[in-house]
């Protein structure tokens, strides 16, 4: 068995299909099914058990993969042995967050990275829902919750704050609010409850009612409809500064404290790449949270 063998047995095992192995191999599907077939031959077992939704493990391709994992880790930190000579980082480093994050700090963040590694290409994927590792939606991953199960290393990274926030037009036209009992009396602007994926990120408790008017799986969608009027919102501080008609309301009835988590594959700390990227962007992180939660007090 090759290490192209491996490569295809792990696109099929993380895609769950021959044609999304397909597109990561940059071969056609009957291809990949073809060599699929000659490894499982090679092995003498079957590695996937196929079904109309897919290609699901077999026994004996979950053993392989714990095996196929930890030489894909070696092969990569070989490559980057090779390259890593001048201290400069090349490759590909795909990072998962969730919206606020992804949309508000990882830019600056990974642009002042890839300044310094101009070899290096740094892709954020923003997703509503917790990121996939073992199927390799990502390299490493920006939570707001750590997991507790997997081959995984957690790191806490920072705290960040969130306050109730709404716009001085709204405020200027709306009815009192003095405390969160008044907030009975407002628009008020959150999460859609079933497409929560994160407990963190359930506020109603929080803000003590039980109804929004407004709702959105997106920070940024959120941040609109309170910027335009919508209403009264948890508002990440991070994003104020980037949001200067908004005014921070009821700071002393409210006042949530949440966490970045940087997760990883537990084999990648081998790989100098992952390695020197989960650093340089845990310390950014934690540098621009704290620069952008600055700025939204001085604004206040």
């Amino acid at each position: 068995m090759d290490w192209d063998d491996l490569k295809v047995f792990l696109a099929v095992a993380r895609g769950e299909s021959l044609s999304r192995a397909g597109r990561v191999l940059k071969k056609d599907a009957a291809t990949v099914g073809r060599r699929v077939a000659k490894l499982e031959a090679d092995v003498g077992a079957p590695l996937f058990i196929k079904s109309p939704r897919g290609y699901a493990l077999s026994e004996a391709g979950l053993r392989l993969l714990a095996h196929a994992e930890r030489a894909e880790a070696a092969v990569m930190s070989g490559l980057d042995d090779l390259a890593g000579h001048s201290g400069q980082l090349s490759g590909v480093v795909r990072i998962g967050a969730t919206d606020g994050c992804a949309s508000f700090i990882l830019p600056q963040v990974c642009a002042a990275i890839q300044r310094e590694h101009p070899e290096l290409e740094l892709q954020i994927v923003a997703l509503p829902r917790v990121i996939n590792l073992s199927k390799r939606e990502a390299d490493m991953a920006i939570t707001v919750s750590p997991p507790q199960t997997g081959r995984i290393t957690v790191q806490r990274i920072t705290d960040y704050h969130l306050h109730l926030a709404a716009s001085e037009a709204y405020l200027a036209g709306a009815p009192r609010l003095e405390c969160l009992a008044d907030l009975r009396q407002h628009p008020v602007v959150g999460y859609i409850q079933d497409m929560i994926f994160y407990p963190e990120l359930d506020f109603l408790d929080d803000m003590g009612i039980e109804k929004l008017a407004l709702a959105s799986n997106l920070v940024s969608v959120q941040l609109g409809m309170v910027r335009e009027g919508g209403g009264v919102g948890v508002t990440h501080d991070f994003i104020l500064p980037f949001a200067p008609s908004l005014k921070r309301v009821l700071t002393q009835d409210l006042s949530i404290t949440r966490s970045f988590y940087l997760v990883r594959h537990e084999g990648d700390a081998r790989v100098e790449r992952f390695q020197r990227v989960a650093e340089e962007l845990a310390r950014g992180i934690r540098d621009e949270v704290q620069r952008l939660e600055a700025l939204a007090e001085v604004g206040r």
